[in-house]
């Protein structure tokens, strides 16, 4: 049986965004690679996000409306970043043959 400390935070929330786990010793199997592709689309959009708000923090003619719409997705793109960065760095101190993260 896997224990908890195997197991890997996914890049998407279930029911009740309730954190959804794989538990696998196949990192190349397809969920392993599902993730991995979510994570780098979720990571490449908050990139984006990220020169779109210097834009408009930048531009003295952006509404209110447009920049609360700016908070919004980068409220959301920083939830994604904060997953794969939790996720990631519990699968490098589980796999860390010394058993912790530098």
């Amino acid at each position: 049986m896997t224990t908890p400390n195997e197991l890997r935070l996914l890049p998407w929330s279930g029911l009740g965004d309730k954190p959804c786990y794989l538990s696998t010793d196949d990192p190349d199997g397809y969920m392993s690679r599902l993730a991995d592709s979510i994570e780098a689309i979720q990571l490449g959009t908050a990139s984006e996000l990220l020169e779109e708000a210097s834009e408009a923090l930048g531009n003295e003619d952006s509404s209110h409306d447009e920049m609360r719409c700016l908070v919004g997705e980068l409220t959301g793109a920083l939830r994604d970043v904060h997953r794969v960065a939790t996720s990631r760095g519990h699968l490098r101190t589980t796999s860390d043959p010394r058993g912790s993260a530098y």
